[in-house]
């Protein structure tokens, strides 16, 4: 079975985020989803659980951050650079806030934008070519 990743996220409201998610396109999975919880799929092996808060609360031992806070930087990589400046620009269309400027080097491409609840989402796409010979180096260089 492959590996899977279910980064579970505290939200105010459920239905909005969940209306969100849905505006970038992606789908839910109506089986893990109740009032308080929608599992956004975006792609077969990454789901994102999307908890009201209350319920998130129930699973944590602290404090849920702050919305002025960056607890973490979700980082997702895409097809293209087209496919970047689209999902950018439908999260921003369905209300999130640009969050840092776009990145252009040429070889990689990104930008980031915070939800709805404040989370940090990084788009990216970087060549092909360019990974392949970035890790290429560094094999060489650790194994020297």
């Amino acid at each position: 079975m492959p590996r899977m990743i279910f980064p579970n996220l505290p939200v105010k409201d459920v239905k909005a985020s969940r209306a969100f998610y849905e505006a970038l396109g992606f789908p839910i999975n109506e089986a893990f989803c109740d009032d308080q919880t929608a599992c956004v799929v975006i792609d077969e092996h990454i789901m994102v659980m999307l908890l009201e808060e209350a319920k998130f609360q129930s699973f944590i031992k602290n404090e849920i951050a702050p919305r002025d806070t960056t607890e973490s930087l979700l980082a997702l990589s895409c097809a293209d650079k087209a496919e970047v400046v689209e999902l950018a620009a439908k999260a921003k269309a369905a209300g999130a806030e640009a969050w840092n400027d776009p990145m252009d080097m040429g070889f990689m491409y990104g930008e980031s934008f915070r939800d709805l609840d404040g989370h940090v989402w990084e788009l990216m796409w970087m060549d092909p070519a360019a990974a392949a010979g970035d890790m290429a180096g560094d094999a060489e260089t650790a194994s020297a």
